[in-house]
């Protein structure tokens, strides 16, 4: 799929940028791609895929789903790891699928859920021999993230396009970090890619989307604000802080 395709240029630049400002990369890499089955996801792997094949530098890569197993309870729905492999295998890219901790039905929450997805991942990163994890998270992400932490938490703070953890032995990357959402789209729908249907019953009930509706209406009363948001993410003065 992705064999003789080029990512627009002045994507591919915003992407370059971003790896090269948080040096994302180095030769002997190995690198897990954290695939939901959204179109984020979806949309990072394609990239990885593109970037493997011209860069300078020698990394591998295989894609991780990790199965909620909502769909078992759903009469005639797909299995969603299927779906997510089809489109991973199209990219050239190795694809393992591992089940879900078990979380109790009655304590499970979005932010459990994420808990532990990520725990397991960090497992799967050291089981395996891998010293990156790659998120698809993007532009508008990290701003939501600014503001759930600080309407819902109580501090500022957002993820980061790189942290490196366990004494520097694991670091997560998010290569997308300065693409706008529908960027992302564009590339996925040029790589004719399809996001997977989250099946999780939570899902179309959250707090992000309440603050994506929110940041949505500011956009749209002032569409420079979203630059001006994320451009104040790397510009804070702690001075004028409590």
């Amino acid at each position: 799929m992705i064999s003789g395709y080029r990512l627009p240029a002045r994507l591919n630049r915003k992407i370059g940028q971003a790896m090269h400002d948080y040096s994302m990369f180095s030769d002997g890499d190995r690198v897990l791609i954290a695939v939901s089955g959204g179109v984020d996801s979806l949309a990072l792997a394609g990239i990885l895929g593109i970037w493997q094949r011209k860069a300078p530098i020698r990394f591998s890569l295989t894609a991780h789903h990790i199965d909620h197993g909502f769909w078992q309870n759903q009469d005639q729905a797909l299995n969603p790891g299927e779906a997510i492999g089809r489109q991973v295998h199209s990219l050239g890219i190795p694809f393992v699928v591992a089940d879900e901790r078990t979380i109790e039905q009655g304590e499970r929450t979005c932010f459990l859920c994420a808990r532990n997805r990520r725990s397991q991942l960090f497992d799967l990163a050291r089981d395996h021999g891998y010293n990156k994890i790659a998120f698809g998270h993007h532009k508008d992400d990290l701003i939501e993230t600014f503001f759930l932490n600080t309407i819902y938490s109580g501090n500022i703070s957002t993820m980061v396009p790189r942290q490196d953890l366990f004494g520097g032995t694991l670091s997560i990357v998010r290569p997308m970090a300065y693409l706008e959402k529908h960027e992302v789209m564009q590339i996925a729908s040029e790589l004719n890619l399809e996001p997977v249907k989250n099946l999780c019953p939570l899902s179309d009930d959250t707090r992000r989307e309440k603050v994506r509706a929110l940041l949505q209406k500011l956009y749209d009363d002032e569409p420079e604000s979203k630059n001006s948001i994320f451009a104040a993410l790397a510009n804070v003065r702690q001075e004028y802080l409590l």
